[in-house]
């Protein structure tokens, strides 16, 4: 072969192989590579947002590839985190009393916030119950899902605040579906129910005396999202882009109901009719030292946690 046909050939090779390279980005190898991200939530509807960021595509648009574990209470979370769990849910009670304890744990998200026009909690009494005032729940028996659970703090601090004795008053805990039997079979006196539940008691056999978390304040977070605060401090950027599918989530839930209700149906496994008629919580993916400021406040005065404790120290991530 000569010399010029030599030539000719290696330059269509070298043509062919620029060819490949220059359409080469557009391929998978080439694809963009998504930061992992391992969350933990309960099966409930305060952490309705994140599915919504899940099955619509948020988390990915936000450059994560997220992981989801589901486990079955929140105050078994705190001490995962940066171990097995990125990002966890929880209450503030929860995040407050990790730090007191000595956890490096930082709130990185806000979640679902009570309001008098949007009440997701009731302390619930039977329709032929005395009880009609704080003070009536001297010596009775208070249902609950967790003893430290944020709902029980509440009444806790409501009862407190109205002068009852708290030793006269006792606690169990009981599981949400079994609260309306132990009810009616006068097993407990009152029960602190959540949505969708309390809406069924309401609507069988229960009267709620009061909204034991508005008793805080009227506008009162009482769900979030905490990470590890070593993690989060080194992944300024992975919590930015959490955060910003998160609140992309809320515009969702509040632009696309019917789309958020299907979500909703799939995550908590609840029949059709319950989810349809399931009030959504509001929520607001904003955290401050505020938010937490008020719970720190709550459990001093119950005694529950003490000392020196900064609530700034408490949050990142989310200016």
């Amino acid at each position: 072969m000569s010399c010029k046909g030599s030539t000719l050939i290696r330059a269509l090779i070298a043509a062919t192989l620029l060819s490949a390279f220059a359409v080469a980005p557009a391929g998978p190898a080439l694809a963009q590579t998504k930061t992992p991200l391992r969350v933990a939530y309960t099966p409930a509807v305060p952490w309705l947002t994140a599915w919504v960021a899940m099955d619509a595509g948020l988390f990915e648009r936000n450059g994560l590839d997220v992981k989801f574990q589901v486990v079955q209470n929140l105050s078994t979370l705190p001490p995962t985190l940066g171990k097995q769990i990125d990002i966890a849910a929880t209450t503030p009670p929860d995040v407050i009393k990790a730090v007191a304890s000595g956890l490096d744990v930082v709130g990185v998200t806000g979640g679902t916030i009570e309001l008098p026009s949007n009440r997701v909690v009731e302390l619930i009494v039977s329709k032929d119950s005395s009880i009609k005032t704080a003070k009536d729940f001297e010596g009775k028996l208070i249902a609950t899902p967790t003893l430290g659970a944020v709902m029980h703090i509440a009444t806790l601090h409501w009862l407190k605040k109205n002068g009852v004795n708290l030793n006269s008053v006792r606690a169990i805990e009981v599981p949400f579906p079994n609260m309306a039997d132990q009810l009616k079979a006068g097993r407990v006196d009152a029960a602190e129910v959540i949505q969708p539940f309390a809406g069924a008691l309401l609507a069988s056999n229960g009267v709620s005396i009061i909204d034991p978390i508005l008793t805080i304040g009227d506008s009162t977070m009482i769900t979030l999202w905490i990470a590890d605060g070593a993690w989060a401090r080194a992944n300024q950027a992975t919590v930015a882009k959490w955060n910003a599918s998160i609140r992309d989530a809320i515009k969702f839930v509040k632009s696309k109901p019917a789309e958020t209700r299907s979500i909703l149906a799939k995550y908590t496994k609840l029949p059709d009719p319950v989810v349809q008629r399931l009030p959504i919580p509001e929520y607001d993916a904003t955290l401050t030292p505020t938010h937490l400021d008020v719970w720190v406040k709550v459990l001093k005065d119950l005694g529950q946690v003490t000392g020196n404790l900064d609530s700034a120290k408490m949050v990142i991530g989310t200016k």
